[in-house]
């Protein structure tokens, strides 16, 4: 493509050199510049794109996209662009560099703290189920129709995310469903997409290592709506005190859910177990194979986005009755000796309250069923390194509170020293709590002794990994799966 064509999906503020030269590649790593190429000298929060520059003119880039212009025209031969931002900038050029994709689907995004990998992927299952074709862009795994492709961040870059909707287009998807992380929309990786319609789940504390406080958290998740088009549409959750504030200046039309108060699309569980619920879905009943009051959030969620599509009500809900949870999102394992591990990816302070409230209210339930003595819970939870330090204790004291039996160990200790995540995980509990928590550093451990532990109706709640299949330890990654774990106790 011509640099002078690339050049109108961006408004340059300074131009120096000539825009009649074909550009070859698009890149924002200087280890991939080739002769020919575009550079754009990206802004991050460790590394400046701009002192690559040098280096991308001696392998023959063709020209630079900049934002600081002490770096203009140094390079006689690379064509160099200044604008306001070079993180918005690789957005826009890649949408045009792949030929505007997104405007060729209807492209959904789901942003919130938890409950976006299951609203996208069961959005996904939804639709195909339908006969459409459609892809998934999500922390799992993402979907090109039904060929699947590693994911390897929860919203890809720029430029790969614009590379794999081209892919979609090219299948024949006229749907793509996609996770929206806090982080893509402040680093702009988002910028040029044409989104149809854009879904809530909820906010709660997470990130703050990263955006420093709640309110810039909250803010950034509510660009995605601020910036949706008139004829496009948002879903939002009412039960949540965000939920509303998110489309506030939303221009598109703007549709709740709850489960507690009025709104276009509401539910109640009538009878729920480890299998599955029996709900009363906008007025009818449907049976469904998930678990859980922050999973009926989740269906309503989907419910309401597939009406918006134009889905008729009584298939959705049929489909709704089919849709098994996704890999790590409270995934149940039966042991041969009666008692239940749930895995889940819980690993924000709601999220470990929501589900460890879930099994509490189903233990509850099935007291009198059980034959033996009263079923416990136990639950092994950790804290990811290198993270928000913040609320490591506020997660050890709700696991702890919830919990009769509770064991700390570790979770993705990245290059901190684990006993420190340990350390400051214990800092939530009181010395009488301290006392009756067992704290194993060795992960599998962890969990062989909750599998020891257990008796007959108890359920052990492993928290944290969900559908991760590593553990960082000291910078190295170990192949680590917590349902290998608790199969190879079994």
């Amino acid at each position: 493509m011509k640099l002078s064509e690339l050049l109108t999906s961006i408004h340059p503020i300074q131009i120096i050199g000539t825009t009649d030269k074909e550009i070859h590649a698009i890149q924002f790593d200087s280890r991939r510049v080739e002769p020919g190429d575009l550079f754009v000298a990206q802004t991050g929060t460790t590394v400046d794109g701009h002192t690559f520059i040098s280096g991308c003119a001696e392998k023959g880039a063709a020209a630079v996209v900049i934002s600081d212009a002490q770096y203009m025209g140094k390079h006689e031969n690379m064509t160099c662009v200044l604008v306001e931002d070079t993180n918005h900038a690789l957005g826009l050029l890649a949408d045009m560099w792949y030929g505007h994709p997104s405007q060729q689907m209807t492209l959904v995004g789901v942003t919130g703290t938890n409950g976006k990998t299951t609203i996208a992927t069961l959005l996904y299952k939804m639709v195909r189920a339908m006969g459409k074709k459609a892809g998934l862009l999500s922390t799992v795994v993402n979907y090109v129709d039904d060929e699947a492709v590693p994911s390897t961040h929860t919203t890809p870059d720029a430029l790969a995310l614009n590379g794999l909707l081209r892919r979609m287009v090219d299948a024949g998807c006229t749907y793509a469903f996609m996770e929206v992380s806090s982080h893509s929309i402040a680093q702009e990786r988002i910028a040029g997409l044409d989104f149809d319609g854009a879904l809530f789940t909820n906010l709660t504390r997470d990130h703050i290592d990263y955006h420093k406080t709640f309110d810039n958290y909250r803010d950034t998740k509510k660009r995605l709506f601020d910036n949706l088009k008139k004829n496009a549409f948002a879903i939002t959750n009412k039960d949540d005190k965000n939920g509303l504030v998110m489309t506030q200046n939303c221009p598109a039309k703007v549709y709740t859910y709850s489960t507690r108060t009025m709104a276009d699309y509401r539910a109640q569980i009538l009878e729920e177990g480890f299998d599955g619920m029996q709900l009363m879905m906008d007025g009818q009943e449907v049976f469904v194979p998930l678990v859980g009051r922050f999973n009926v959030s989740n269906l309503l969620c989907i419910y309401g986005a597939a009406r918006a599509l134009g889905f008729e009500k009584t298939e959705v809900l049929r489909i709704l009755s089919t849709l098994h949870a996704v890999n790590g999102r409270f995934e149940t394992i039966h042991s041969p000796k009666g008692w239940t591990a749930i895995v889940d990816y819980a690993h924000t302070p709601d999220a470990v309250d929501n589900v460890i409230q879930t099994i509490r209210e189903i233990i509850d339930s099935r007291k009198s069923k059980v034959e033996s003595q009263k079923p416990k819970l136990i639950t092994v939870i950790g804290c990811g390194g290198n993270r928000d330090k913040g609320k490591r204790p506020m997660m050890a004291q709700i696991a702890k509170r919830g919990s009769e039996q509770l064991i700390l160990t570790s979770d993705n200790p990245r290059d901190e020293d684990p006993q420190d995540i340990l350390r400051d995980m214990t800092e939530g509990l009181s010395e009488e709590e301290r006392r009756s928590t067992l704290v194993i550093e060795d992960r599998a451990a962890a969990i062989q002794t909750a599998c020891t532990l257990a008796q007959k109706g108890d359920v052990i709640l492993i928290a944290g990994k969900g559908h991760e299949d590593y553990q960082i330890i000291r910078g190295v990654k170990h192949h680590f799966d917590d349902h290998e774990q608790v199969r190879k106790y079994i």
